[in-house]
């Protein structure tokens, strides 16, 4: 059993991990910025600003893993909080030296390759709130990419993620954007969650970001 924190466990997919999470019985603490609205699985709530160190050394403190499920809302909203929240998420981790939890952030699609050199936020057409909120999540995950003293790891969904059924099946991959049998790169969200939480139970991708899909 770990000890979890989950920032965010309002959101759809910060929701989905702590019931992922809470069925396979870890213990986990939703960490919202209004504990009286909190209405999921959590065995516990604390209120936490992702945006203050402080905070998130507060929370952070005596858990096995924070999980990061933080969402901006449209493009704006994401490029004020995304990269932001990771330097603080980074610092406030950093203050809890050689007793700091392990740190999973759920990332975007936006900066996996479609082809050598390509990205997705290369695609002709995209709206630009849709590319804010890619670049967002790419500037987060360049940040992370030069922290060497904290343990992070970034989960990028397919290009698709949305509800759906948990099969409990998927795949994995680095920095390719991975698609199914029928050539579209897609994932449940209850799927999302089970990848996260898998990561969690069997480490494999510390220092680096990862992606999942459905088969």
């Amino acid at each position: 059993m770990a000890r979890i924190a989950v920032i965010g466990a309002n959101g759809t997919i910060g929701s989905a991990v702590v019931a992922e999470a809470t069925a396979r019985g870890h213990e986990v603490t939703a960490v919202v910025r209004d504990p009286d609205r909190y209405r999921g699985d959590a065995a516990a709530v604390e209120r936490g600003d992702v945006l203050d160190p402080a905070d998130v050394a507060r929370v952070a403190a005596g858990r096995d893993v924070l999980v990061s499920a933080v969402g901006g809302g449209d493009g704006p909203g994401h490029l004020a909080l995304i990269e932001p929240a990771a330097r603080s998420l980074v610092e406030g981790l950093r203050a809890l030296g050689g007793d700091a939890p392990r740190l999973i952030a759920v990332g975007g699609a936006g900066s996996l390759e479609t082809a050598p050199g390509v990205r997705v936020w290369d695609t002709p057409g995209l709206p630009e709130p849709l590319l804010q909120i890619m670049h967002a999540h790419g500037a987060a995950l360049d940040y992370y990419r030069t922290v060497s003293d904290v343990r992070w790891t970034v989960l990028s969904p397919a290009a698709e993620i949305g509800p759906g059924e948990r099969t409990g099946l998927y795949r994995t991959g680095l920095e390719q954007l991975l698609t199914d049998a029928a050539g579209r790169s897609r994932i449940t969200v209850p799927d999302f969650a089970v990848a996260l939480v898998d990561e969690i139970e069997q480490p494999e991708h510390i220092g680096e970001r990862f992606t999942c899909c459905a088969l």
